[in-house]
């Protein structure tokens, strides 16, 4: 698979760091192994996971520049959340610059971060590869991996939660499409 993306991948090693170049490899190995397991198209899943971080090492001004030229407009949470805005210009640049016309990859690439509610099964893919893939070291990311092994709603609620509790002790605003996955993932629980 690696040979048909070589050229982003030879763009990802000049636009991102070598943590986030490594990281985005992973990313797009982890989305492959989750889409074997759940059904999903290996090649969207290796892409998406790929670009996801795209844009992460653009500055802020970089990031609100390309926004501007973009006609990008930031709701007030993400104006004050630059940890979203990769996501956002990231979604924005594989499908104008880069000329992506696969709305489910932009979309998997936009909401990688904050998810959404009734999230695509690759979106969620991309979203959970983000937080499992081998390169992760936080303290419960193999709690988390063998949640997400079993149950793909079961690990994004799990990580929706750490979200939501990481940022809501920090007292650091809240997307509402993250606090919208994790309602809509509870009420239709299956």
């Amino acid at each position: 698979m690696n040979k048909k993306y070589e050229n982003y991948i030879t763009l990802l090693k000049e636009k991102l760091d070598d943590y986030r170049f490594q990281h985005s490899l992973c990313v797009a190995e982890k989305a492959v192994e989750l889409s074997e397991i759940y059904g999903a198209d290996k090649e969207r899943a290796y892409l998406a996971g790929l670009l996801h971080d795209i844009t992460k090492n653009f500055s802020d001004n970089e990031q609100l520049q390309f926004f501007s030229s973009s006609a990008i407009m930031l709701s007030s949470v993400e104006k004050i959340s630059p940890k979203v805005w990769h996501a956002i210009s990231g979604a924005e640049y594989i499908k104008n610059t880069l000329g992506i016309t696969d709305n489910e990859v932009i979309d998997a690439v936009r909401y990688h971060t904050t998810a959404r509610a009734d999230m695509s099964l690759l979106e969620k893919i991309v979203y959970i590869a983000d937080f499992t893939s081998r390169d992760r070291k936080y303290p419960d990311v193999d709690v988390l991996r063998n949640i997400v092994s079993n149950n793909l709603e079961d690990g994004i609620i799990y990580a929706l939660r750490h979200t939501i509790v990481t940022l809501g002790g920090k007292n650091i605003p809240i997307h509402p499409d993250t606090l919208d996955a994790y309602n809509y993932l509870l009420i239709n629980k299956k």
